[in-house]
């Protein structure tokens, strides 16, 4: 009997430290990123996250911070490159201050659908070659996300540039964005996304820019109820993760995290597109005024942006355009 207790507590033993050597050995991931709760980006991350312990036997786990918790996009991006956090999202252009010519993605009106842009981001050969580039800059790109266009929202009507003279609209850190929103005619005051509400509100600005998923959850439209439809940026949203965390996946590991990074795509695409006039009828329901102009003063108005960036980017410039225009003949955009 003795030796039958001894065996069942070995065997107790065994099973708890079977139990807590697994518990240990997982290994958690910080996702950051600067959207919503109830934005897509959120739910994207977060279904990242469960796809990623589900494909490493949960290894793995990624914990998703929301909101800036950690952090603005270029913070995040920082600390992607230093090994502080593991993943983020965030705009194409934000990641140009490592890789220059990523700013030229932000160009303006360079799609008329979604499709065109996918078809651009999952198959370009000159973006592919620029993202090629980010491993030596401390991350590396696992699949492009989608936010949406960027449209306009302000205090007051925005029916052409003409409307823009004189006033103050909220941009990011990206040069491209800026130079498109200063071609317009509106002078541009940089502030971190946390803040756009309160600077609305204050009158600091008379508005933002953002894609309709993003001034949906962050209820821009109630403090700049006149929503102008210019997409004048395709405006996706790469998926990164830090060099150092790659470089300690197994390979296993790294098919994994690809694999998660890919189907979360193919959700997130249809999410962000299916869900915009949802959003947009919301945002009607709720007070928002929607305005669809005439798009081409503001393509006239942006003309001098291409100027300036065949003067920086010299030839990169025609060859992402080639491909562009290839795409944009291959899929016309329906009217």
């Amino acid at each position: 009997m003795n030796t039958t207790k001894r065996l069942l507590r070995v065997a107790l033993v065994l099973a708890f430290s079977s139990l807590a050597a697994g518990a240990y050995a997982q290994t958690v991931l910080k996702f950051s990123h600067t959207d919503q709760q109830q934005g897509a980006r959120h739910a994207s991350a977060q279904l990242f996250a469960k796809k990623v312990a589900e494909y490493t036997n949960n290894r793995y786990k990624v914990n998703v911070f929301c909101c800036s918790q950690l952090g603005n996009d270029p913070k995040n991006i920082e600390q992607l490159v230093g090994g502080g956090i593991d993943f983020t999202v965030s705009g194409t252009g934000s990641f140009a201050p490592h890789i220059d010519s990523l700013n030229l993605a932000a160009l303006p009106f360079l799609f008329d659908s979604y499709e065109q842009g996918w078809k651009f981001y999952d198959e370009s050969k000159w973006l592919n070659a620029q993202f090629d580039k980010a491993p030596a800059k401390g991350f590396r790109f696992l699949a492009t996300w989608e936010a949406g266009f960027r449209s306009m929202s302000t205090k007051e009507v925005l029916n052409s540039p003409a409307d823009a003279k004189g006033k103050k609209l909220r941009g990011s850190p990206i040069e491209m964005q800026r130079w498109v929103l200063e071609d317009i005619g509106f002078g541009v005051q940089i502030l971190p996304l946390p803040e756009v509400y309160m600077a609305i509100q204050q009158g600091l600005v008379s508005g933002q820019e953002n894609p309709i998923d993003t001034i949906w959850s962050n209820k821009f439209y109630e403090v700049s109820p006149h929503i102008t439809l210019t997409r004048h940026v395709y405006s996706p949203i790469p998926l990164v993760i830090s060099e150092k965390t790659w470089q300690k996946l197994s390979p296993e590991d790294r098919k994994a995290v690809v694999q998660a990074a890919k189907e979360t795509t193919v959700w997130n695409r249809n999410e962000v597109k299916s869900s915009e006039d949802g959003q947009i009828a919301d945002m009607v329901s709720k007070g928002a005024k929607i305005n669809s102009p005439n798009l081409q003063p503001f393509r006239d108005a942006v003309k001098p942006t291409f100027e300036k960036s065949r003067a920086k980017y010299g030839a990169d410039v025609d060859v992402m355009m080639a491909e562009v225009l290839d795409i944009r003949k291959a899929l016309p955009a329906k009217k």
